[in-house]
């Protein structure tokens, strides 16, 4: 078995949630790297360069793709050029869906989310701040005009865990090609991850019947995939800063947006500060919650996606539930 795994080729996945399905299809015969950890976002990331070096070793880079990590698409060319690259947006039986915008939907403020990343970022690794500043600021705002110029579809797409399973497919297949002297335990457990999936998608469904038809508003619209498979009913985002207090003009217009889409719940993600949270809810009748689309507080592993979306259920179920 040391053996295998010593032979095992170096993986990079992006995020949390895609690194985990990448390591339950290599369990037994390595492990892969995670690219963005933490509570990192993919919206407008700048590459450290130890992150940038990382890539450069890489022999298979898995994605999502230019959709979600805009920022890869040049490093890939230039650093990872040699690597064998899985982009998984356009994976066999991956249900694509529109970005949403208009009426109750707000523009996503992708834009401005990688500019509050990179900032964190900057408290902890001034050097790095100073090498990729002028290319942050170009990918921010590349990304932003990205997503709603490229297709106009969502690719918040593993929040759906029946493409999760297309994923998984696509990921076997691919680490087969590279690895074909261990293609045998990867096809295995593929198949072993797949049936956890179809598995956890009706425990989902189940968990979440109660709640389906309580409308509720997020500050990301980053989970329509969710809603989409357990027919759970979104009523609009808002667009918050996570890291500035919005204005009382602006805490007024979220106010009465809530009263008017009668959302019982307002759901913001990790990297909000409770503060805001109250300040936009109160005075409503709407509770406030807290989902997750990457996992920023859980270990990185195998176990991560399963934990990550049977916590969302649990927030969504908890404050969606009738008083």
């Amino acid at each position: 078995m040391a053996s295998t795994a010593a032979a095992a080729p170096k993986v990079m996945v992006t995020i949390k949630p895609v690194h985990s399905l990448v390591a339950g299809v290599m369990e037994g015969v390595g492990s892969p790297d995670l690219l963005i950890s933490g509570a990192g976002s993919p919206h407008g990331y700048a590459l450290k360069p130890s992150e940038a070096r990382a890539l450069q070793e890489a022999e298979v880079v898995v994605w999502v793709g230019p959709e979600l990590e805009a920022f890869l698409a040049e490093p890939l060319e230039t650093l990872a050029h040699d690597a064998r690259t899985v982009e998984l947006f356009d994976a066999p039986g991956v249900l694509h869906l529109p970005v949403r915008e208009g009426g109750a939907f707000e523009r996503h403020a992708h834009a401005e989310e990688g500019e509050a990343d990179h900032a964190h970022e900057a408290e902890h690794d001034h050097e790095a701040e100073h090498d990729d500043e002028a290319e942050h600021d170009h990918e921010a705002e590349h990304d932003h005009e990205a997503e709603h110029a490229h297709g106009a579809e969502d690719a918040h797409l593993w929040l759906d865990p029946v493409n999760a399973g297309a994923m998984v497919r696509t990921i076997a297949a691919a680490l087969s090609e590279e690895d074909p002297e261990n293609a045998e335990r990867y096809a295995a457990n593929a198949e072993a991850l797949e049936a956890r999936l179809d598995a956890l998608t009706e425990e989902l469904a189940e968990a979440l019947r109660p709640v389906k038809d309580r409308p509720f508003i997020v500050f990301h619209d980053a989970f329509q995939y969710l809603e989409h498979r357990f027919g759970l009913a979104a009523a609009g985002t808002i667009t918050v800063s996570p890291e500035i207090a919005p204005s009382v003009q602006r805490v007024s217009e979220i106010r009465e947006k809530i009263a008017t889409l009668d959302a019982v719940c307002v759901f913001a993600e990790p990297q909000f500060a409770p503060k805001i949270i109250a300040t936009v809810s109160e005075g409503t009748q709407a509770k406030a919650g807290t989902l997750d689309p990457l996992g920023a507080d859980l270990a990185a592993g195998p176990a991560l996606y399963f934990e990550l979306m049977r916590g969302n259920a649990e927030a969504l179920q908890q404050c969606l539930a009738t008083p």
